[in-house]
């Protein structure tokens, strides 16, 4: 699903964003924005949560600069979610592999949703 990263930049399905995206399990790819560009706290992960998806995946940063505040990850782990956090490379890398194997090794898609920051 996500064919490339680069810092600023996402390629996915052949389309190139230039802006943080959240990307979901079944391929709708949305606008991510946070209230504080290195703080990732509860309200920016209530969209993702409000879809009830098995996990989340955060890429905070090339780096890993952007911090997932404690509020933002027991909101999400208190929904039932799995929540994994690293940095955006390593993230994406994830989340391709979750969707990739999901089916053949569980019968069933892992419903799963990549929040990912392209810089820092």
């Amino acid at each position: 699903m996500i064919e490339e990263y680069h810092f600023g930049s996402i390629t996915i399905d052949g389309k190139t964003y230039n802006y943080d995206v959240e990307v979901r399990w079944d391929g709708e790819i949305l606008r991510w924005w946070r209230k504080e560009s290195h703080i990732i706290d509860m309200e920016d992960v209530k969209r993702a949560v409000d879809q009830n998806p098995d996990t989340i995946i955060i890429g905070n940063g090339e780096s890993g600069v952007a911090r997932v505040t404690e509020k933002a990850q027991r909101f999400i782990k208190e929904k039932g979610i799995k929540l994994i956090i690293d940095k955006t490379g390593e993230a994406i890398r994830t989340f391709n592999i979750i969707l990739e194997t999901s089916e053949k090794e569980q019968g069933r898609q892992n419903k799963a949703i990549g929040l990912f920051h392209l810089t820092c």
